[in-house]
């Protein structure tokens, strides 16, 4: 068995430069990977399918991933596997000329890149809980690392030619790269506390709690859409400059932040399901006041329910699965998370465009009834666990 001591030993710091190095590429691709493409003279459309290449790879390449790591129990190096072949694919990438090498390099880099998150969360879930840590004030340096890159990439972006743009990218990624080198082995009896009887042994997909709760973060988190696609628009013919809009994001991201902060001292009655239930509660809030367009003053009120919307939601999926996934399928269970959050997401956003278009403002109201969806689905979760076994 491998040594307790040499796992523990600074293990928080390394996972959380870990995430840090992961959001930090987020908040420079999310935003500028489309403004590189417009520099390197891809045309509207292809740009489209370019971006999206990630959520359709993550559909075919994440579970087969994961599969193969539940089975061998190597998820660091999984992850340190894909974050180098990561960096590969992103130079290759930066060195493509035409549209359709941009496209494949990019599809070579998605198939690299693309597993490397779900197999942290598994990564760290399993380590955290064989340490007793909780998993937010960790996860919270991700959060803060997007706002950090985000900003930097648009400095960059001011002084850099476009067609540059991707060796920030790249640059991101090799820093992922040595922050998973810095990982160390989990010992082979770390297993999460609490480990679930509902799912037993046999298929993930066969669980009908596992899947309501699938269900219910799905619906919850792509309950944002209309808030990721449109509220900067919105804003902005209100009246609203680059710099408020900014500040209003920030904050939403930094109320999500002190969430995670305080994870680990919140008081007993605050399970994880109470957390996933606050987290539709706090969205349907949420999309209720901005379906009726409110005044500029109340704004930053409304961005502090991202708090629950997105971090409530999101630490109450992570603990609920915890405890009802076997530990030896800790990396699937993290793979049919991310397939079903992305897909539900990308047929979220496109309804978002046509119920914007259609409604302006209003469209928030089917975000809202999208969280009661959730919240409803979070209930059947719930009360389905808490049956005895028959």
């Amino acid at each position: 068995m491998r040594s307790g001591f040499g796992f523990s030993w600074g293990f928080v710091p390394r996972l959380a430069s870990l995430y840090a190095g992961l959001f930090i590429l987020s908040g420079i691709q999310m935003p500028f990977l489309p403004v590189w493409l417009k520099g390197k003279g891809v045309d509207p459309g292809m740009i489209g399918v370019v971006v999206a290449v990630p959520m359709v790879v993550r559909a075919f390449a994440t579970p087969f991933v994961a599969r193969a790591v539940d089975r061998r129990d190597t998820v660091r190096g999984a992850i340190v596997l894909a974050s180098c072949v990561g960096v590969l694919g992103l130079v290759l990438v930066g060195l493509a000329d035409t549209a359709l090498a941009i496209l494949t390099t990019y599809m070579f880099a998605s198939l690299a890149s693309t597993p490397v998150l779900p197999l942290t969360e598994a990564y760290a879930l399993k380590g955290l809980g064989a340490l007793g840590r909780a998993y937010g004030p960790v996860r919270l340096w991700g959060s803060a690392a997007f706002i950090a890159g985000n900003f930097a990439a648009g400095f960059a972006a001011d002084i850099f030619p476009a067609r540059d743009l991707i060796w920030l990218i790249v640059a991101a990624s090799v820093l992922i790269a040595l922050a998973s080198f810095a990982l160390p082995p989990l010992p082979t009896s770390a297993s999460a506390p609490e480990r679930a009887t509902s799912a037993g042994q046999g298929s993930l997909l066969s669980d009908p709690v596992f899947i309501a709760l699938l269900a219910a973060a799905s619906l919850i988190q792509a309950s944002h859409a209309v808030f990721y696609g449109f509220s900067a628009l919105q804003w902005r013919a209100a009246g609203l400059d680059g710099t408020a809009i900014a500040a209003l994001w920030a904050l939403g991201v930094i109320a999500e932040m002190v969430l995670f902060a305080v994870q680990g001292r919140l008081p007993p009655f605050v399970t994880p399901t109470g957390l996933l239930m606050a987290g539709a509660l706090g969205a349907v809030l949420r999309w209720l006041v901005m379906a009726l367009d409110p005044p500029t003053s109340l704004l930053p009120w409304v961005q502090l329910l991202h708090a629950l919307s997105f971090g409530a939601t999101h630490l109450g999926t992570l603990m609920l699965l915890v405890r009802i996934t076997p530990a030896n399928q800790g990396a699937t269970a993290q793979a049919y998370l991310a397939i079903a959050l992305s897909l539900t997401m990308a047929g979220a956003m496109a309804l978002s465009g046509l119920l914007y278009e259609d409604f302006g403002s209003r469209a928030y109201a089917a975000m809202a009834l999208a969280a009661v969806a959730g919240g409803a689905c979070g209930f059947v979760a719930h009360r389905m666990r808490r049956e005895p076994p028959r």
